[in-house]
């Protein structure tokens, strides 16, 4: 997908502490205009702060924030949604009682300074458009204790990421949802983000949201930038192996090729690791097969959780 040059949000050496522990040290990073990147590390490692510090929830201690170029002390989330930047959180609170469009509403106007700045029904069909971008149908008028954690996302990505920001920062986006609206979200993220140049981060425990979603992978770890390269290059050396599980109705199950590894086995399933710089997932399923008995195969990314401290153990 086309990406646009230049540097649109650059930290220097952000540092933050919270009672004498230091949540970011030191920080320096840079968000190029267009791209798609992944923020990951284990929990307390520094992403949330980040993201308060960079949206204007929290100032620094230490450390300054350039937007295009120019100093921007982000010390107020006015300041940070005047300029562009904003963020879609897991844990994003809707007034139960108020329907979808009246909350997308009440987000709008309260940051512009009041909750009815925005014209009812503008807002109301601009949502409407967005869920159909996003290929799911959720009720605009329903109450939105009435939505799924997984549908409130959706519903907060709609507002906020169609063609309303330039840098967005989302968090878990995929989060309780299922294999249909996760590939809706993914498509909308990439195809918003191609269209005009619009930047986007996200935090994520799924490793299929890197690997199909982002251009540029950046892992945090007690505070301190660790890892900072393309998607590309973290799948060849991090993202290369698979798990399949195989059901039988046999008691043992067997898959004796090179670069497999048995990660588990109990009666009549086994659990695989497939190195695919060695071999291919679809020859191992083949040969799974071949040797008859299978009723069952799962392929799986191994949990991210898994691939992290891999990263760790390898800087």
């Amino acid at each position: 997908m086309p990406r646009l040059a230049g540097d649109l949000l650059e930290l220097r050496g952000l540092t933050k502490a919270y009672g004498g522990a230091l949540a970011l040290d030191a920080v320096s990073l840079s968000f190029r205009a267009g791209e798609i990147h992944a923020l990951v590390g284990e929990n307390g490692a520094g992403k949330s702060t980040l993201i308060r510090l960079c949206t204007g929830v929290q100032p620094p201690d230490a450390g300054e924030i350039w937007w295009e170029g120019a100093p921007l002390p982000l010390r107020d989330p006015r300041q940070a949604r005047a300029a562009g930047i904003r963020a879609v959180y897991q844990e994003a609170e809707f007034v139960p009682d108020l329907s979808l469009a009246e909350n997308l509403r009440h987000a709008e106007g309260a940051a512009a300074g009041s909750p009815y700045w925005l014209d009812w029904d503008r807002v109301r069909t601009r949502a409407e458009e967005d869920l159909r971008a996003l290929a799911v149908a959720l009720p605009v008028t329903a109450p939105a204790a009435q939505l799924s954690v997984g549908q409130r996302m959706m519903a907060e990505i709609a507002g906020c990421l169609a063609k309303r920001s330039r840098l967005l920062f989302l968090d878990e986006p995929t989060i309780g949802l299922d294999i249909t609206a996760k590939a809706a979200i993914r498509d909308f993220i990439t195809q918003n983000a191609a269209g005009a140049g619009q930047t986007v981060v996200l935090t994520s425990h799924d490793t299929r949201d890197i690997e199909l979603v982002c251009d540029r992978v950046i892992v945090i770890n007690q505070g301190r930038i660790v890892v900072d390269q393309p998607t590309e290059q973290l799948r060849r050396q991090f993202l290369a192996h698979k798990l399949v599980t195989l059901h039988a109705p046999g008691r043992t199950v067997t898959l004796d090729l090179p670069g497999v590894t048995r990660r588990a086995s109990e009666p009549h399933l086994a659990v695989f690791e497939i190195d695919t710089r060695l071999v291919r997932v679809e020859h191992a399923v083949a040969a799974a097969l071949e040797g008859g008995g299978i009723e069952d195969i799962t392929i799986e990314d191994p949990p991210m959780e898994e691939v992290i401290r891999e990263i760790y153990a390898s800087v």
